[in-house]
Order: structure tokens, then C-alpha cells, then sequence
């Protein structure tokens, strides 16, 4: 049996919709998804008996979908199955966004359960290889995806995002613990006002069963 713990977005949705099996959907309370119903909440600080109680369940895979924020961990909430995680949770939350999910991943394995990415539960979600835009690049823009790469990589060893703008081979935003939407919202704010290029992809050696980019480099 597949258990999704779900987040925010359209993802969790789109999964579930593929499934000719439905899934049992899951959230972690302050990140409640808001295009499925839960059947299952839990605290971070409980997540040992929220494991103890998939297994219950019958749940075997897990599969991780939609967007998180990072909870306040209450230390007086923390429950007796939960204690002897908590190691690797403080230092999830202290870290990046790849380490953080690193750490989670590790810990879902390491309590039994197979980790599912959704484009392998529901493949046909990821964006098909060549153009989908209207306006092709020309040769000036596959210069600033080169560029984009360039700056995704150097952003990857600080780990702190998978997206940046750029134009003219200048890089005019990056992606940081706000998201990519924040990102591309304060573009608005550009004193020349002109356009450029997005471009986001998986980190080099990022384990991409988690927070994999449904596109990697688009135009305008």
C-alpha cells in the first residue's frame, strides 16, 4: 500500500488522480495540503508513531508530494517513539533544502518503508524532452541556459535553491529558501523592466525522488 504525505501545490492531487489504487493521504499539521483531504495528520514530533501507524495500516511505500515549511519543534511534545529521531530532525531543520530532504528521506527508509518519487508513481507528470513554448529561444538565450546551469550548480554546493533568472548572461535573481514564485514575483521589481530566461533543474547529484522540477529551463 502507497501512503502520499502530502503538501501544498497540485501535485499530491495529480498523483492521486493517476492511481487506480487510491493512497492513503498523509500531512504534517502546519503544512496541510489544500487540493486533497488528509486521512492521516501528525506532528513532527510524533513522527515515530506516525510511522508505527502506517505500518499498521499496511502502508509499505511512501511517496513525498507538494511543498512544506519547516515546523517549530516543541521539545515537550515530543513523544517516546519520536526521541530517538530527533537527532536527525534538529539537524534537518538546520540545514538546506536538499539536506533537509536528505534527512527525511533517510529516516522513512530507515523505519521500513520504500520511498516512492511521483514520477515514478505517475510518470506521465513529467514535462515531455524539447520545446513546449511558443516563442523559441535563439541563440542568445541557449547562451543564458548555458549561464543558468552555471549558476544552479554554484548554488547547489551552498545549497539553496535549484532556479535563477538570467539575462545577458547576467544573473538578475536567484532562488533562495523563499521559493521560485517569490523569486520570479520580485522580478516585477526590476528597475530596467526588460524580460529574461528562467532556468531550474535538479541539483547535480540531488536525489531526485524528492523535490524533482516538473520543467528545467524555460523561456520568459
Amino acid at each position: 500500500m502507497l501512503a502520499v504525505i502530502a503538501g501544498t501545490g497540485l501535485l499530491p492531487k495529480e498523483v492521486a488522480d493517476r492511481l487506480s489504487k487510491r493512497p492513503l493521504i498523509c500531512a504534517m499539521e502546519g503544512s496541510e495540503p489544500d487540493c486533497v483531504d488528509a486521512e492521516i495528520s501528525f506532528r513532527l514530533e510524533h513522527l515515530g508513531s506516525f510511522f508505527t501507524r502506517l505500518k499498521s495500516a499496511g502502508v509499505t511505500e511512501v511517496c513525498l508530494a507538494g511543498a512544506v515549511t519547516r515546523p517549530p519543534i516543541d521539545p515537550s511534545a515530543i513523544d517516546a517513539a519520536t526521541l530517538p529521531l530527533v537527532p536527525v530532525i534538529q539537524a534537518a531543520l538546520g540545514a538546506g533544502d536538499d539536506g533537509a530532504l536528505r534527512a527525511v528521506m533517510e529516516l522513512i527508509e530507515q523505519a521500513g518503508f520504500s520511498l516512492r518519487a511521483a514520477h515514478e508513481v505517475a510518470p506521465d507528470l513529467l514535462m515531455s524532452e524539447g520545446i513546449t513554448t511558443q516563442v523559441h529561444p535563439g541563440e542568445l538565450d541557449k547562451a543564458d541556459v548555458l549561464r543558468g546551469a552555471e549558476v544552479v550548480a554554484a548554488m547547489s554546493a551552498a545549497d539553496i535553491g535549484q532556479a535563477c533568472a538570467i539575462r545577458a548572461r547576467q544573473a538578475i535573481a536567484v532562488e533562495n529558501i523563499f521559493g521560485t514564485n517569490w523569486m520570479l514575483q520580485s522580478l516585477a521589481a526590476r528597475p530596467d523592466g526588460q524580460g529574461g530566461l528562467l532556468f531550474k533543474a535538479p541539483n547535480p547529484g540531488q536525489d531526485r525522488r524528492a523535490d524533482l522540477p516538473r520543467y528545467w529551463a524555460a523561456y520568459r
